[in-house]
């Protein structure tokens, strides 16, 4: 009686949604793998169908989203393909989400409210997720919401490098938008070699969403370059309003740095009016051609990702890509 044989050959398959089907080439082709062939459509009512046209058997499977609008279209999308995945025997399924979405509703702020960034995490765990890799969350207790692993990928590296490369000869200093992410701009501040650090106080109300007031900056600026940086530009109003502010405090110019490029409603208007010398972004979110303007720099994010997939699919250390030393 001969035995069955066992194969212990592990098989990496990517997989990507229709969001943002540029960054999950761009990824592929760094990998070597390519992306597995799909049918994916809509049906006249808005319901999603998804079918993988190769087997997918014991494969470690990486599913790429990208969640700008339409958010709820995108995240739906990718719940239904961890489903399809996880039905037809996939060995271990990691949900890539560059952009984590619903991220800013990661607390209660007032009475009656959800933690939708904690349901997204509940939603893609029950639809069959095993891991989760973001890159630059809102807030990094969203890691914790998610029951498995969670490789938090940092994009500031990219984006600080960018800087010494291009800005390094100035007299720089590094400025956070608000109190609340100092801690944010204390590593770019480490990164590139200590710079001093400021931040703009503002105010904001919770029945406005969108809506903050910079009031003054806190630190030295004068005559410096000041980088400005976030995790996200979404209307623009926050950002912008740093920028005279700082300008108007004695600034010589204002560089803007942030990872994921949402550019809601008015915001290109209002970045490409701002008097920044250059806003600088990734791209974790897909920046369609008319949303591009002179002053807008697009850094790719596809390395990071690649690395962190190769790291995740061999049993090697992401942890480097997560705490801003690679």
């Amino acid at each position: 009686m001969t035995g069955m044989k066992r194969t212990t050959e592990k098989n990496l398959m990517v997989f990507s949604g229709r969001a943002h089907p540029e960054l999950a080439e761009e990824v592929t082709a760094l990998l070597g793998s390519g992306l597995v062939p799909q049918e994916l459509r809509d049906f006249a009512n808005g319901e999603i169908y998804v079918r993988f046209e190769e087997s997918v058997r014991g494969c470690d499977a990486f599913v790429i989203q990208s969640h700008g609008a339409p958010i709820n279209q995108w995240v739906m999308e990718q719940l239904i393909m961890v489903d399809a995945l996880k039905r037809a025997s996939a060995k271990r399924i990691t949900v890539v989400i560059p952009f984590y979405p619903y991220a800013r509703q990661d607390k209660k702020h007032r009475g009656r409210e959800p933690i939708s960034a904690r349901l997204i995490a509940d939603m893609f765990r029950q639809a069959g997720a095993n891991r989760l890799i973001s890159v630059d969350l809102h807030s990094s207790q969203i890691q914790g919401y998610f029951d498995g692993p969670v490789d938090h990928l940092m994009a500031m590296p990219i984006l600080a490098d960018y800087v010494g490369a291009h800005y390094g000869g100035s007299d720089l200093a590094v400025v956070s938008p608000d109190a609340g992410r100092i801690r944010v701009a204390e590593q770019w501040s480490a990164r590139l070699g200590g710079l001093p650090l400021a931040f703009v106080h503002k105010t904001r109300d919770v029945s406005h969403p969108n809506e903050a007031r910079a009031n003054r900056v806190v630190g030295d600026i004068r005559g410096r370059t000041c980088v400005l940086v976030d995790d996200m530009i979404d209307t623009g109003s926050t950002i912008c309003k740093a920028v005279e502010a700082l300008l108007d405090g004695g600034a010589a110019e204002v560089v803007v740095a942030a990872t994921h490029a949402v550019l809601s409603g008015p915001a290109v208007d209002r970045l490409k009016n701002s008097r920044a010398r250059e806003v600088i972004v990734t791209n974790t979110l897909p920046i369609p051609s008319e949303r591009h303007f002179d002053s807008l720099t697009t850094l790719s994010i596809a390395p990071l990702i690649s690395r962190a997939i190769r790291e995740v699919f061999e049993d090697g250390s992401v942890t480097s890509l997560f705490d801003g030393r690679a």
